[in-house]
C-alpha cells in the first residue's frame, strides 16, 4: 500500500454479496476516475451501489484529509456477507418455502499514489 488510505463503507445494502462481487474484481488497483467511468456503463444494480461508495471515499479523502482526487487509487474494495431475512414464499398443499433475502456490506479503500 503507498501512501495515505481513507475508507468508506456502505452497510446493509439489500443485495447479495455474490452479485456484487462480480463487479468489484474489475476495479481494484484502478484510478479512482477510471473506476467511475467504468461503473456509469455497467448494466448491474449493485455498479450504481458501489459508485456512491467510490465517491463517498473520495469526498472524505478531498475534504477531511486534504488529498488530491488525480493521485487517488482503488486500494482495496470488498463485499461482504450481511444479515440473511427469511421470508417466505406460499406453497401448494398449505405448505411453506422459505426465501433468504441477502445483505451486504460494500468497503471501499481508496490510497493516494504518490509520483
Amino acid at each position: 500500500m503507498e501512501g495515505f488510505e481513507v475508507r468508506a463503507v456502505t452497510r446493509y445494502v439489500r443485495i447479495s454479496p455474490q452479485k456484487v462481487r462480480r463487479i468489484l474484481g474489475q476495479l481494484k488497483g484502478k484510478q479512482v476516475d477510471e473506476a467511475l467511468a467504468l461503473l456509469e456503463f455497467m448494466p448491474q444494480k449493485a455498479a450504481r451501489i458501489v459508485s456512491k461508495t467510490i465517491k463517498s471515499a473520495v469526498a472524505n479523502a478531498v475534504e477531511n484529509f486534504g488529498l488530491s482526487r488525480e493521485d487517488l487509487y482503488i486500494a482495496k474494495i470488498t463485499a461482504d456477507q450481511g444479515p440473511t431475512r427469511l421470508w417466505r414464499r406460499f406453497a401448494a398443499r398449505g405448505r411453506v418455502r422459505p426465501i433468504r433475502r441477502r445483505y451486504s456490506h460494500i468497503t471501499v479503500v481508496v490510497a493516494e499514489r504518490t509520483p
